[in-house]
């Protein structure tokens, strides 16, 4: 059977990935298949498709003037085969948020009509909208790193050189994922932001009012950024992850048994799939209970996943791990099939763990937003120093549970266990961009069931999903962030590797009484700031454009409020498109370039620069996205009628800290994902020629 797995590995990654694609088809075909209900709500439907498709496209244009360059400058620094591999994961990750946001801006109409039905319909048109961008993403992840895998060998590359190659792969689709992230992110909220202040603060009309001329703008927001923005960073850390952990597996095995460790990570990702479809088909309610339909369908793939892993690994590692470790110095020598599936363990535990605690610090139930809800009855200054506080703790759990996870990878199985543990946390994130996927379509679907003036049953079961959803958006960034820190840290130790293969690099330490590496860290601390600052300040903008453009409907055009006349959407949505990509573009460059100087000037400082990064990037990202989910969920507290309700003051100081936490949850934080790693890969590809 181990010769088996280790001759058709690859075909077993392939056939699993393929399944995804193939459920992504079915679920569509059968999606679509629903009534979008009646022309005024197809109206509203079509011009978000509109407005995202072509935020898209412009976005994909501009990518590709940085990437083209980008390509021939790694075809010549690497080989002919590492540029070609940047060029597939940025096509296949574009692909991923392409396809999942155009389905995405589909169900939202399709959610709203099954709403007549009540919360089981309207729930499984949702979540099966959702699940397609999810298993999309893994699929086409491990289709791309698995496929281009085998090509390599089958052309007769070493191991190590196919490896290598994979790592321009994970390249293109980090690349892709900053910018979507980034440019998502700013569109979202600077559509939001200017719907809200003039809207609900000025003008005094509900969220999702169709004469606040923002209100479409906000809707294609919600796609690009927590649909595509999402796929396309999780995309790349599944992509990247699995190629840094196989590359320690073919630096850490014995030659004769690279082939296996390296496939061993691909194969805990197919079977992982498998577990997620059968998650996704588990997910139905015949109650009003959505959460628990939702988080069972995670539970049961968890489960799934934790059996498999075991005959997996004793399959593939049992031979390696007793014969291809030959040296007690080896951080392997000694380990076991069993302590290799207690890393993987460990990584689903990281998962439920970083669920548990997200979740905690955003949800109405609990206490960090009930105080932050409480502050908001003396003003907004005290709303604002609330949030603040509860942000900063939002970040020490997650930070002791990566910590503990940390140690105890590391005592069973070395780095390697890390990586391991790493890949099988990521395993399951099919299901877990399918719970982020779920929010923005409910968003969409609660506004056009408010544009089209459906009835007041139907908006009593897009409410209660557009909050679930709210609440899943924020622990699946908390999930993202923490599996992002984790393989940024096994691309550190594959760099790190990679320099001892280097002239001049054996023995290279990075210590922090080291100057030029004390020096490297202020300068990767410094990296996080200056790109949150950048984004923050894009928000601010283009969310102040957002609202002069609001301002002017309404006071050229006194019809609009009457209901006597149609507001101009898509001016808004022009003026915010080109707002984000026109902002993106400089914070973008920040990971990418600052890096390339350092190790031109000084590998010691690059090294200390990557620590930076992923430290502080950790802190400062986990507590922007719980701190702004928690600032979203205090609104939403009050407006349910906590302290005051609706119309009150503490309702007012809630809406200013929503409007602070916007850009903190869903630009600046998230975007941090994907800096991290493409710092850390950029670093290993200009390895040829740093300083030593």
């Amino acid at each position: 059977m181990t010769d088996f797995l280790t001759d058709y590995g690859v075909v077993i990654a392939l056939v699993c990935a393929g399944a995804a694609v193939l459920y992504g088809a079915l679920v569509t075909q059968r999606l679509l298949r629903r009534s979008p209900g009646n022309e005024q709500m197809q109206e509203i439907s079509g011009a978000v498709q509109e407005g995202a498709k072509a935020y898209l496209n412009r976005q994909y244009a501009i990518i590709a003037v940085v990437a083209i360059p980008l390509a021939i400058l790694i075809a010549i620094l690497q080989d002919v085969t590492t540029g070609l591999g940047f060029v597939l994961g940025g096509v296949l990750s574009g692909a991923a948020g392409f396809i999942g946001m155009n389905l995405s801006v589909r169900a939202n109409a399709r959610v709203a009509e099954a709403a007549r039905g009540g919360v089981p319909p309207a729930l499984d048109a949702a979540f099966k909208g959702g699940s397609v961008t999810g298993l999309l993403v893994v699929g086409l992840a491990l289709f791309g790193v698995a496929g281009y895998f085998g090509i390599l060998v089958l052309a007769d590359r070493t191991d190590k050189e196919a490896v290598d190659a994979l790592i321009g792969l994970g390249f293109g689709g980090s690349l892709i994922s900053v910018f979507a992230r980034l440019g998502g992110g700013i569109f979202t909220k600077a559509a939001d932001v200017g719907a809200d202040l003039v809207g609900k603060v000025e003008a005094g009309i509900p969220e999702d009012d169709p004469r606040n001329p923002a209100v479409i703008a906000d809707n294609v927001g919600d796609n690009v950024g927590d649909c595509a923005g999402m796929a396309a960073d999780l995309f790349e850390t599944y992509a990247v992850t699995s190629v840094a952990v196989m590359l320690l597996g073919v630096l850490t095995f014995a030659q004769d048994f690279a082939r296996e460790a390296a496939l061993y990570p691909l194969v805990i990702g197919a079977v992982a799939i498998i577990a997620s479809i059968v998650g996704a088909l588990a997910v139905r309610t015949t109650t009003d209970k959505v959460e628990g339909a939702l988080y069972r369908g995670l539970i049961i793939s968890a489960v799934i996943s934790a059996a498999a892993f075991y005959p997996i690994t004793d399959w593939l590692m049992s031979d390696p791990l007793s014969l291809g470790i030959d040296s007690p110095d080896n951080a392997l020598f000694g380990a076991s099939v069993t302590d290799l599936w207690l890393c993987a363990l460990i990584g689903l535990v990281v998962t439920g763990g970083l669920f548990v605690i997200t979740d905690y610090y955003t949800s109405t139930r609990f206490r960090p937003v009930k105080t932050i809800s409480q502050a908001s009855i003396t003003g907004h200054a005290t709303n604002i120093i609330q949030g603040l506080a509860q942000g900063f703790q939002s970040a020490v759990a997650p930070a002791l549970l990566i910590a503990l996870a940390i140690f105890g990878a590391n005592e069973l199985a070395g780095i390697y266990g890390i990586g391991i543990a790493v890949m099988a946390q990521l395993s399951l994130c099919g299901l877990i961009v399918a719970l982020d996927a779920f929010g923005p379509i409910t968003d969409n679907a609660g506004g056009i069931a408010e544009m089209a003036e459906l009835p007041e049953d139907v908006r009593n079961v897009t409410d209660p999903l557009d909050a679930v959803g709210n609440t899943t958006k924020a622990v699946t960034k908390g999930y993202a962030i923490g599996s992002a820190a984790l393989a940024a840290l096994v691309l550190f130790a594959a760099f790190e590797i990679e320099l001892a293969g280097e002239e001049g690099g054996a023995g290279l330490t990075f210590s922090i009484s080291d100057p030029a590496v004390l020096i490297g860290l202020l300068i990767g601390g410094m990296m996080v700031y200056l790109f949150v600052s950048f984004a923050i300040e894009a928000v601010g903008r283009a969310g102040g454009q957002v609202v002069e453009q609001v301002r002017k409907q309404f006071r050229e055009r006194p019809g609009i409020m009457e209901g006597t006349e149609k507001p101009e959407y898509g001016q808004t949505v022009s003026i915010v498109t080109a707002a984000a990509q026109r902002e993106m573009i400089l914070p973008s460059l920040i990971p990418i370039i600052i890096p390339v100087i350092v190790g031109l000037i000084s590998v010691k400082a690059l090294g200390g620069l990557l620590i930076g990064v992923i430290v502080v990037g950790l802190f400062v990202a986990l507590s922007m996205t719980a701190g702004g989910g928690a600032w979203d969920n205090a609104k939403k507290l009050i407006e349910d009628g906590a302290f005051g309700g609706k119309g009150s003051e503490a309702h007012a100081a809630s809406v200013t800290g929503d409007t602070v936490g916007d850009p903190y949850k869903d630009t600046a934080g998230p975007a941090i994902n994907p800096m991290i790693k493409v710092a850390n890969i950029v670093a290993i590809l200009i390895i040829p020629i740093v300083h030593f």
